[in-house]
């Protein structure tokens, strides 16, 4: 008699990456669309803590944006929040997150959570093609983005490379961490376009003003 044995399908998990300077609701829906549609068990937030690609000198502290994050998520059940990339000395590369994420939760499906623009840089990121043996990228684009507009810009990839590479659209997308930094120094409202426990603490940290 031969005895069956049932292999249950790996646990997913999305990880959250981005500097959240502020964070909004264009990442939360993003995060939470994600999830929903590509059934992961929970999403990681995971606040950058000097990211290469971001040549600006004002951002804030990774205290600050860990705290504006932690607050913003902290009613969804689903999502979490690490500080594994704030705690690293130096630069904060995405392969080496995935990897440290890969060690704590052995044998799950990593999905990495990204915007469109971030996937359309993405050959300037540390070893791609090593990243994309390690995990999935979710690019969540905003309405209107030309989705072949990736598969021409990433030619470059291998065929299992782009495979690995899903989208999704979302149209909280439209709200930006730029637009709302901007409208805080010209005195103008961010109300709606985030939390309002993450408004109160720009406020009450005098953020973005200079």
């Amino acid at each position: 008699m031969s005895i069956r044995l049932y292999q249950p399908e790996k646990r997913r998990l999305g990880l959250m990456g981005g500097t959240f300077d502020p964070v909004h609701y264009g990442h939360l829906v993003a995060a939470e669309e994600a999830r929903y549609q590509f059934d992961m068990e929970k999403v990681i937030f995971i606040p950058a803590s000097k990211p290469p690609h971001k040549t600006r000198r004002d951002i804030s502290t990774p205290e600050q944006r860990l705290e504006m994050t932690k607050n913003a998520i902290s009613s969804n059940l689903h999502f979490t929040i690490s500080d594994l990339e704030i705690k690293r000395e130096g630069l904060s590369y995405t392969i080496d997150t995935v990897r440290a994420m890969k060690e704590i939760y052995v044998g799950w499906e990593i999905y990495f959570i990204t915007g469109a623009d971030a996937i359309l840089d993405i050959l300037t990121w540390k070893n791609i093609e090593g990243l994309l043996k390690e995990c999935c990228f979710v690019a969540a684009t905003r309405p209107g983005f030309h989705l072949e507009s990736i598969g021409f810009k990433l030619g470059n990839l291998s065929k299992e490379a782009l495979a690995k590479i899903k989208t999704i659209e979302v149209p909280a997308l439209a709200i930006s961490s730029t637009d709302i930094r901007q409208r805080v120094r010209e005195g103008r409202p961010i109300k709606y376009l985030l939390p309002e426990v993450v408004e109160k603490f720009i406020y009450r940290n005098n953020l973005y003003h200079s």
